[in-house]
């Protein structure tokens, strides 16, 4: 354990995360590295929810690091995220993580070790080749129906997690039974877990909103550039949320009505899994939005803090 220490702001997406941080950020001089499985890559903005750079009042790290279609990981990103907060802490910065991929915080500020399993084994050469032919879903779906369990663990956009879990099924392993004793790890820095609370259906007006709102901004323009520099398969492989459905619309799969409509119904039933995901982990204090607003959310945070 190095001991340095963090705050962390999670919660589901829609709930008002990064202003928080950046709110933070902002009173205590600091950067807020963001703690996003797809605000990594480069030329995902609008469909991911990135704050637009002329919004940042302070700095956002680990964004735009990775290009689409890059071997991105947990693992990477534990590297990279961990490589910010040690400079901003011999800056004598207290670093601010913000996110909801849970994984990824989890292999920032836990001691965790990935398994690396055979690249080259046939079981996942047949997974990986179900996953091109069937698409991501599939294997999920697989792993859904054969351990329910693990896969409430694993975001259906990462494959390579999903497929391993499968590996460790044939195996007579279970990916979640490896990880019951996950928030019991040793931790590798003082990490402070504050979490974003609100009525579900509140919640879900905002999604609602937000998606409305990245079509006004241009999402469907974002797609369309993308699939003409070469990214269509590496879009729909990914699952990303807002890109598959517009892809779909423009391939003329679905009407923009209907991929809008999906896409909201996609990202409500990811925000139920970062709230399942977080309320596991015991360490997480929460913040009930429904009684306070971002400026009152900061001040009890730096209140309880003592910052």
């Amino acid at each position: 354990m190095k001991g340095d220490r963090v705050l962390c702001i999670v919660g589901p997406t829609a709930s008002g995360k990064s202003a928080l941080a950046d709110e933070l950020a902002f009173r205590l001089a600091t950067s807020v590295i963001s703690v996003d499985a797809m605000q990594v890559y480069r030329g995902m903005d609008i469909g991911t929810a990135k704050t637009p750079v002329s919004e940042r009042r302070r700095p956002l790290l680990m964004v735009d690091v990775a290009d689409i279609g890059d071997a991105y990981s947990a693992q990477l990103f534990q590297e990279e995220a961990r490589s910010c907060i040690d400079s901003l802490c011999s800056e004598g910065k207290l670093p601010i993580l913000c996110g909801g991929t849970g994984l990824y915080l989890d292999a920032t500020i836990d001691d965790m070790v990935f398994p690396k399993g055979d690249t080259s084994s046939e079981t996942r050469k047949r997974y990986e080749k179900m996953a091109e032919d069937e698409g991501n879903e599939a294997v999920y779906a697989l792993l859904e129906s054969r351990d329910p369990a693990s896969a409430e663990l694993i975001h259906p956009n990462n494959v390579r997690r999903v497929i391993r879990a499968l590996e460790l099924l044939d195996e007579g392993k279970s990916y979640a039974v490896q990880h019951a004793g996950l928030h019991e790890r040793a931790p590798w820095y003082n990490a402070s877990i504050w979490g974003i609370a609100m009525d579900r259906e509140r919640l879900y007006r905002r999604i609602s909103v937000r998606v409305d709102q990245m079509l006004q901004d241009g999402l469907v323009d974002e797609v369309e550039g993308l699939v003409a520099a070469g990214f269509r398969d590496t879009l729909t492989a990914m699952q990303a949320i807002g890109y598959k459905e517009i892809v779909d619309c423009l391939e003329g799969s679905c009407t923009l009505p209907e991929a809008t409509e999906e896409i909201k119904k996609r990202t409500r039933r990811y925000a139920k899994r970062q709230l399942s995901w977080f309320k596991r982990d015991g360490r997480v204090k929460w913040l009930d939005l429904d009684q306070m607003d971002t400026n009152g959310a900061a001040d009890m945070i730096m209140e309880k803090e003592m910052l």
